[in-house]
């Protein structure tokens, strides 16, 4: 089975008393979370929904900020600059580490430190639902004709390095076209530009309530519980699997009172039963990673990123 790299789960053990935990007197009365996603990509979401919920429990104001250039390079040299007091962080998915081993930016992933994990994010194959693909095969199929334009959000996603991956499963020459965001993504599957799309099911929600997208297949190990009847890529006959890690990073330094605040209204957050109801409506999976386990998955996965990357020629 053909595999982008994965970990093995972490977790940490945090004990709250009580069922709502509110951090006293964090360091900073403002928090600003950044992401490298235009608005309505799947960072930007994720970051949104979560500061409607977790100002009480981290006791600062939550604000969320769009710092766009080089598939999250601009982002990342932000934080690494910014003051290690509380005040800023950004928002972690395997793309800040595939910028940083394929572009080789000024600041990479190594330049900050992993505070926590909140998520793990299945990515889907969509399409426009008035196109005629009715299944992942049918694309596979359009490809083998030697037309196929498929979508990814940057490029240095793990959805473009999925959908590379399926190409060689399947023995396709599809393009892979990647964009800034996932937004901006989604417009080009639902005006024909793209047969198909690979995203998070939340970044897509509204469009799929409204009719206007279809999904065809889940890189997931399993079928999402929302779509039961939706096969995953291997069920179709490619052994192409994916998971996706979604949580914030920091500038190097971080305080331990800082980390602990963080710790606790991190868990605390995730057990919110309105913010469950939302999260768990957009098929996020929540796993809560502590900051040393997440240092050290950070790490791991990192290494792994690199010798995959090696292993399949894409660098040195």
């Amino acid at each position: 089975m053909t595999r982008l790299p994965l970990y093995a789960a972490a977790s940490a053990a945090f004990i709250l008393s009580g069922t709502a935990v509110q951090a006293q007197e964090y360091p900073v009365e403002t928090v600003t979370l950044i992401t490298h996603s235009s608005p309505g990509g799947g960072s930007d979401v994720f970051l949104r929904e979560l500061s409607r919920y977790l100002a009480p429990y981290l006791g600062a104001n939550v604000i969320v900020e769009n710092v766009s250039g080089g598939s999250g390079a601009s982002a990342m040299a932000r934080l690494a600059q910014a003051p290690a007091d509380g005040s800023i962080f950004y928002a972690t998915t395997p793309t800040f580490i595939y910028t940083s081993l394929l572009s080789d930016p000024e600041y990479k992933y190594t330049d900050l430190e992993p505070l926590v994990n909140f998520f793990i994010d299945p990515e889907v194959i969509y399409t426009a639902a008035d196109s005629e693909f009715e299944t992942l095969e049918d694309v596979i199929q359009f490809a083998r004709d030697g037309r196929g334009q498929w979508g990814a959000a940057n490029p240095a996603s793990l959805e473009r390095q999925a959908l590379e991956q399926l190409k060689t499963a399947a023995e396709v020459d599809a393009a892979v076209v990647t964009h800034e965001g996932g937004g901006d993504l989604m417009i080009n599957v639902l005006n024909g530009t793209l047969q198909i799309g690979v995203g998070e099911v939340q970044e897509i929600q509204s469009q799929l309530e409204a009719g206007e997208l279809r999904l065809l297949a889940t890189f997931s190990d399993e079928r999402l519980d929302s779509f039961p009847d939706l096969p995953t890529v291997a069920e179709s006959g490619y052994d192409v699997v994916v998971r996706k890690f979604r949580g914030l990073a920091g500038p190097q330094g971080l305080p331990d009172d800082v980390i602990a605040a963080w710790e606790a209204a991190t868990q605390a957050v995730l057990e919110d039963e309105e913010y469950k109801a939302a999260y768990e409506a957009n098929n996020l999976r929540a796993e809560f990673i502590g900051h040393d386990d997440y240092v050290a998955f950070i790490e791991q996965f990192g290494t792994e990123t690199s010798t995959f990357l090696k292993d399949t020629g894409v660098i040195e």
